[in-house]
């Protein structure tokens, strides 16, 4: 079955780095889109970043543009996020997904969670 795991979250201090992976399987992954999505404390969905088949294809949404990179290998069959000048606003949980060619989210982690804080 499609399974999707997130790990790299963690706590950091203002200005710094992270990067999340996403370890697919249950699936050809060469084959899908795949997106970041995450959800702030008491906040709805935000989706980040979205990627295509070869990886030379990326979207981000605008607060992110510039500290965020998305990339993925298609060799380990994992998707990763960079996250360079990390905010306070940037505190949320981080969940990977699989998209249709429509990019609907049809597959999700569990998440990981980024928290931000000095």
């Amino acid at each position: 079955q499609v399974q999707l795991v997130e790990s790299g979250g963690g706590l950091v201090q203002p200005g710094g780095s992270l990067r999340l992976s996403c370890a697919a399987s249950g699936f050809t992954f060469r084959s899908y889109y795949m997106s970041w999505v995450r959800q702030a404390p008491g906040k709805g969905l935000e989706w980040i970043s979205g990627i295509n088949f070869g990886g030379d294809t990326t979207y981000y949404t605008d607060s992110v543009k510039g500290r965020f990179t998305i990339s993925r290998d298609n060799t380990k069959n994992t998707l990763y996020l960079q996250m360079n000048d990390l905010k306070p606003d940037d505190t949320a949980l981080y969940y990977c997904a699989r998209d249709t060619l429509t990019w609907a989210k049809e597959y999700w982690g569990q998440g990981t969670q980024v928290t931000v804080s000095s």
